[in-house]
This record gives C-alpha cells, structure tokens and sequence, in this order.
C-alpha cells in the first residue's frame, strides 16, 4: 500500500492522516470544508512541531511529512487511486453509509474501505457496498499520534486476508492492533461507555460532584483523567451516540444514556469543543485562571 485517502479532517481524521504521512506513505486528506482542511493542517503542523521542540524528529522531517498530505474538498478526486481509504467523519449511522456507497462506487475494485468508527457496526456499514469483504474498522485512539491501539473490527464477511493486510499495516504505523468482532460498542467503548455513563448516574444522583468523582477515580483507580473531564474531551454528543447504539444493539437497560447526559447534549454543552460541559473552558475561564497565576 502507497496511497491512502482519509475523509474528515476533524480531530481523529488530521491525527489519522498524521500518522500515515509520518510512516512515509502518500496521504489524501478529504473534507467538503476548506477551512476544515486548514485547520486540520495547521493542527498536524502544530503536533510535529512539537516532537520537533522534544527532538523527536528533526524540522526535516517535519517538512517531509506535511509534504506527504494533499488536501481534497471532493471526494472523487481523493480517493480514486486510494489503495486504502479510512472514513473518520462524524458518528452517524447514515452519514457513514452514505459515504460508503459512494466510496464503493467510486473507488478502484481492489481498494479496502476502513472505517474509524468507535460504535457502529461494520457488518451494516458494508451491507451497502459489493466489497463487503474489503471493508474493515480502524478504531484509532485519540490523540492518534500518541495512542497505541487500533481496534481491528472485523465484519462478518471480512476476508482474513484483508484483516491480516490492515493488521499488519497497524504495525507499520508503529500501533498495537487488537482483533475484535463487530458487536455494538467493540470492546473499548463497551467497557468505557458504561463507566462514564455510571460517572454521570453518580453526579445526577448527587452522591457526589464532578471533581469529586474524577478525583475519586484518578486517585483511587490510578486513572490519567477522571470519567466526567474524560467524556468532556470526547465530546458528550459522542459518547450519547456510542450508549443509544449500543443500547439499540443490545436492548439492555445497563446501556441507557443518563437523563442528565440526554439534557446536557440538547441544552449544547458538549464538553472542550462547545467550552462547556462537565467543567467550563470558556476563554473568560482561561483568562482567570492565568490570572490567578500572577497573584
């Protein structure tokens, strides 16, 4: 594999692309918005030069990889001699079989359809192509560049052949794959999911407040980060899609999202991305905080 296209220039689709143009291969980075694809450059600029200031990498380098990404705002033009495509676009059922059906229609015969997905199945996501046995997940972690793990979801009808490609490419990418099967949720977020949701049980019960228990979960449990700062970073429209799929999937009531969770996504308080969600990242926030620094 030479070519690799990536849709979606957000978070996990800029860090995606980072990594496989940082392991030397030709990335096409696809978004319908030209802003979208700035600032996912500017964000994969920013990261190497950061490994630049830890002497990672040399500033070389750094001018290598950004010349292995060309940016595309239609899809046709990004993914017609893809030997790989990775779909990372939003978690939505139907915007992701939308997407690839036209990469079926779109793509060469022989190209392998992944999709980033942290929840949705890739059974049904390759029930719309007439390569079923070419398509795949790649559930990157996020920060991509940082995190190890890619869960390899296989689909029912993914060939071992293709899952031994994809595995084996992981590796190249200086990864750690994991082989899981396409149940709702896989296996990171059927245990993650729930735990945060239980987090936000706790809190809408009052037992006890936010920074209690991350506090209580970081100290107690040796966790890097506390469930309820944790899903703020995920985004709290994310982990609400991942628990109704995982709910619908399973029909069991231990996966029904939290009333508080339901309310807090309506009312747009999503966590870092919105400024606001379990905690307050508000600018003016930020500003009492440096502030605070100087008294």
């Amino acid at each position: 594999m030479k070519k690799i296209a990536v849709i979606g220039a957000g978070t996990m689709g800029n860090g995606i692309a980072h990594v496989f143009a940082q392991s030397g291969f030709n990335v096409n980075l696809i978004d319908i918005s030209q802003a979208s694809l700035e600032r996912g450059l500017a964000t994969i600029a920013k990261n190497l030069d950061r490994m630049v200031a830890k002497e990672s990498i040399k500033e070389s380098d750094k001018t290598a990889i950004l010349a292995n990404i060309s940016t595309f705002t239609h899809i046709m033009d990004g993914v017609s001699e893809a030997d790989l495509v990775v779909e990372a676009a939003t978690e939505n059922l139907d915007i992701k079989l939308k997407i690839f059906k036209d990469l079926d229609e779109m793509c060469q015969p022989q190209t392998l359809l992944a999709s980033n997905t942290s929840s949705i199945s890739i059974t049904q996501i390759a029930s719309v192509t007439q390569r079923p046995d070419k398509v795949i997940g790649m559930h990157f972690m996020n920060p991509v560049p940082i995190m190890k793990l890619v869960e390899i979801i296989r689909g029912y009808s993914t060939s071992d052949e293709v899952t031994k490609t994809i595995m084996e490419l992981s590796e190249k990418l200086g990864k750690t794959p994991t082989e899981v099967n396409d149940y709702p949720g896989f296996v990171a977020n059927r245990i993650l999911m729930p735990m945060i949701n239980e987090a936000i049980e706790t809190l809408y019960n009052r037992v006890a407040g936010v920074a209690e228990i991350d506090t209580v979960m970081k100290l107690g449990m040796a966790h890097p980060m506390g469930p309820l700062q944790l899903a703020d970073f995920i985004g709290l429209d994310i982990c609400l899609s991942i628990l109704n799929v995982m709910y619908d999937g399973f029909k069991n009531p231990k996966y029904a999202p939290c009333p508080l969770l339901v309310n807090m996504v309506m009312a747009g308080k999503l966590g870092v991305k919105s400024g606001e969600g379990f905690y307050d990242y508000s600018e003016s926030k930020k500003a009492e905080k440096v502030s605070a620094q100087f008294k």
